[in-house]
């Protein structure tokens, strides 16, 4: 070695990190090679049937024990896929954090698999040669508390989504994998699903083959306590009730509460006058201990009440409209659904750009039909409306954000609880594309003198193919062009300005066109009463900008009102009103006695500090209500009277 070189290395090494950091000297990789693309969902089918078996008898634990087996044509490589988006989630939720105990075996022997390194929801597994079939072994481990996420299993019921509990092959669209699929049920237990039973022995219920599709999109529901009701007897098709509560008393509805929810599949026939299924299961469960829900499905869907669903009919406003909303999505996202929200596979990204009709216009049928139907009465509708058209005439996120971007959110915020609810405005393409879509259904049936409606446009668009259960997909451009049909209108601009482009003002043209007007009083509605029953707490939102518990304990904050002003969140607990312990009617009485020049002076607890904050505000209350405008059309009561 030559002497300079030696020196050379000498003096490379003598650099010390203090040396290094006076030289100016910084690392700088490069990247590396993305990891390997994995195998495209192509359209052709697979060679055999997975099985998969799931035990669901570790009431105590709250395990699924899963079994499968996959047959395989060759040996070399294969990756198996958990599936990540899930339908009627819109987001990237597949709850792979709880499964656990992955053991793959071929002919007895164990195969090492290694998870992908640029994809968590891919598994990669060496067949060896002369194999035919591979069999897994797995648990999901449900939560057992809700901290860990929904609870899916108690000692009265369950609910399982077939998602959590396979791997399927990679490369091969959903629908040309067929499955054979069974469930062994705890001793006693009723259940109730979309899939169609091929047998039942020894408590081990075993379906007939379809496709992992179906499959996914056909939950299951069991329990110790468990009624079916025919909301369609001697209809074209099987429509079933199917409730499972906590106890017996809570699957006992009288019979005038049947007839409503046998309404709404009358309305709903009226409405779209064809039917994507051939046969339909609400699954509902009324529960304080199982996870709500309410998730749309082709032929079936999910959906989660607590125990006053039935109980407070009379006065619990809370999800009257939920089996509504999903049935509609039948036809309304599951049969007809946006094109790019459509895909192959379970690990193909989804794209929500046309949630505000695939939700919004669902949400807004969903009420109707509430209406139709009477789940609730024309005046609670009408409540409604106000209720919700008062969130959006004062969403003070419109300054910055458009709906449009809203449809991101099930991706960004993934519903958890946001700080700034109403500046950051999440989610808001369901309740306020309902105003626009009844700003459409109003127009339309101005323009028309009354001749047609958003009603035409539900069976031209939503209608066609009667018993057609696949999936029809469509476009914006699809969308216009139809409405276009039923009334001709520069649809296209209508869109852009209040979905597209950042609105400051809310959508409410559908309102006075329909014949009614948002207004503020000084008492709550009767739905917005029967709100501030059930919580215990008081909504104040419009006032002095905030909601609060019967503990004090703020949960809203309205960004710029006069709560936010004096600096006050959610992580705030009010412990005195005007010198005075708080209370509920004490803080509702110091907003009513600011009319008339009052103070309202809060005592606001910080961890262990406390501190007085004066709200600065001189209106009283503001609660929302619809008023009737005279000589103008009602167009909104013939939108929610029964057909």
């Amino acid at each position: 070695m030559k002497r300079t070189s030696l020196l050379l290395i000498v003096a490379v090494l003598a650099i010390t990190p203090a040396t290094a950091q006076q030289a100016g000297m910084r690392s700088a990789p490069q990247a590396i090679a993305a990891a390997p693309a994995l195998p495209a969902p192509k359209d052709v089918a697979y060679s055999g049937t997975l099985t998969l078996e799931v035990d669901a008898t570790d009431l105590d634990r709250r395990i699924f024990n899963i079994r499968q087996t996959i047959p395989v044509s060759k040996s070399g490589p294969l990756t198996l896929m958990y599936a990540e988006w899930i339908m009627g989630n819109h987001a990237p939720r597949g709850p792979i954090y709880n499964y656990s105990g992955l053991k793959i075996t071929a002919g007895g022997k164990p195969l090492a698999w290694r998870r992908d390194t640029g994809d968590v929801y891919a598994f990669h597994v060496d067949v060896p040669a002369g194999v035919r079939a591979i069999n897994i072994e797995a648990q999901f481990l449900s939560a057992i508390e809700p901290a860990q996420g929904p609870i899916m299993i108690t000692q009265e019921m369950m609910r399982l989504n077939w998602h959590i509990a396979a791997l399927y092959p990679a490369g091969h669209y959903a629908r040309k994998l067929n499955f054979d699929v069974s469930l062994k049920l705890p001793q006693g237990w009723d259940y109730a699903t979309a899939l169609e039973m091929a047998s039942t022995t020894n408590g081990v219920v075993k379906f007939k083959t379809t496709n992992w599709e179906t499959v996914i999109d056909s939950p299951l529901f069991a329990g110790k306590h468990m009624r079916k009701f025919d909301l369609d007897p001697g209809g074209r098709s099987r429509v079933t009730l199917n409730v499972m509560g906590d106890e017996p008393g809570q699957v006992d509805p009288p019979a005038e509460i049947i007839q409503i929810h046998r309404n709404l599949v009358a309305q709903a026939d009226k409405l779209y006058g064809a039917r994507h299924f051939d046969h339909y299961d609400f699954l509902l469960s009324v529960s304080d201990n199982l996870a709500t829900a309410g998730i749309e499905h082709q032929r079936s869907s999910d959906n989660g009440a607590r125990s006053g669903y039935f109980r407070n009919w009379d006065t619990g406003f809370v999800s009257k409209d939920l089996l509504a909303h999903e049935y509609n999505h039948s036809w309304n996202g599951k049969y007809r659904r946006p094109a790019d929200l459509w895909t192959p596979s379970f690990n193909t990204p989804m794209r929500n750009s046309l949630l505000w009709i695939y939700e919004g216009q669902t949400q807004y049928y969903g009420n109707i039909l509430a209406a139709r139907s009477g789940f609730v009465s024309k005046q609670q509708a009408l409540d409604l409306i106000a209720n919700n058209a008062a969130v959006y005439d004062t969403r003070t996120g419109r300054d910055w954000r458009a709906l449009a971007d809203t449809t991101m959110d099930p991706i960004i915020a993934a519903r958890r609880s946001l700080p700034w609810q109403n500046w950051q405005r999440s989610e808001d393409y369901y309740s306020e594309g309902q105003l626009i879509w009844m700003d459409i259904d109003t127009m339309i049936r101005e323009r028309s003198g009354g001749k047609r409606s958003l009603d035409d446009f539900a069976k031209a668009f939503f209608g066609v193919n009667d018993g057609d259960w696949g999936t029809l997909t469509y476009t914006r451009a699809d969308v216009v062009a139809t409405l276009n049909k039923i009334e001709p209108y520069d649809w296209e601009t209508f869109f852009r300005q209040r979905v597209d482009d950042v609105a400051e003002k809310a959508p409410l043209d559908g309102l006075e066109r329909g014949g009614y007007r948002l207004v503020y009083g000084d008492a709550p509605n009767t739905v917005w009463r029967e709100g501030e029953v059930r919580s215990r707490g008081a909504n104040l939102l419009y006032s002095i900008g905030l909601t609060v518990d019967a503990g004090g304990r703020i949960g809203l904050v309205q960004w710029n009102g006069p709560a936010w002003k004096a600096g006050l969140n959610t992580s705030l607990t009010i412990t005195g009103v005007n010198g005075e312990a708080f209370s509920v009617d004490r803080l509702k009485a110091a907003v009513a006695g600011t009319k008339s020049g009052a103070p309202v002076d809060l005592l606001v607890r910080i961890g262990e500090a406390f501190k007085t904050v004066r709200l600065d505000y001189r209106s009283g209350h503001r609660y929302p209500r619809l008023e009737r405008i005279t000589g103008k059309a009602a167009y909104i009561d013939d939108i929610l009277a029964p057909r």
